[in-house]
């Protein structure tokens, strides 16, 4: 199983990251399967790193396996979504791209890629992939707000595109990217998150 993310998928999270212009194509980076937070059990801040940040995103699961795959046969390979928190060590992820290294380091760590305990079908939201409205809230104040239709490349882009360089599996995840609203995390606080109304994130971080 391998956990695929999308770095700068939402035009106002790049504003807010680094100011620069979106990318002609898709950024992607991976996590190990040990970066995987399941059952809104507690985050606990790394010891390593003095920034760690929220990145609230739309998961989708790959159901079948392929390689190569036409964008408009994309949509035959997820059925559900839920949510998910890359969690990234913004200090050591700015170093690492100060000094022209990849991401890793500030964003594969264990337990970085929370994951909701609970899967959406699409079928039963009534609602394409496109088309979808999720939040977080950090300590019950609301901080992100995303709308997929918002992406800069959608899942079937996404999908098509990491297809060619990476086959995908059936329980691959994808982190299709975050919305603006990014912040610190601290212990003591509570993140809560919402897709089309349904709660599917609530833990602590210690």
């Amino acid at each position: 199983m391998k956990i695929i993310c999308i770095g700068r998928n939402y035009r106002e999270h790049i504003r807010e990251f680094d100011g620069g212009e979106p990318d002609e194509r898709p950024v992607f980076f991976m996590k190990p399967d040990t970066a995987l937070l399941r059952n809104n059990d507690t985050f606990w801040i790394p010891p390593f790193s003095r920034e760690v940040h929220y990145e609230t995103e739309l998961v989708v699961k790959i159901n079948r396996t392929g390689k190569c795959i036409a964008e408009r046969f994309a949509h035959r390979y997820y059925d559900e979504v839920t949510l998910g928190i890359d969690f990234t060590a913004r200090d050591l992820q700015r170093a690492a791209i100060a000094q022209g290294h990849p991401w890793e380091i500030g964003k594969a760590f264990d337990r970085s890629a929370a994951i909701a305990p609970r899967w959406l079908g699409l079928a039963a939201l009534g609602r394409p992939v496109g088309e979808l409205r999720f939040g977080m809230a950090l300590n019950g104040e609301p901080r992100q707000e995303g709308y997929t239709g918002d992406m800069l490349f959608s899942v079937d882009r996404i999908i098509a595109y990491v297809s060619q360089f990476v086959t995908l599996r059936m329980g691959d995840l994808v982190y299709t990217g975050t919305p603006a609203g990014v912040g610190p995390v601290a212990p003591g606080d509570r993140l809560t998150a919402w897709l089309e109304g349904e709660q599917l994130l609530d833990f602590d971080i210690r």
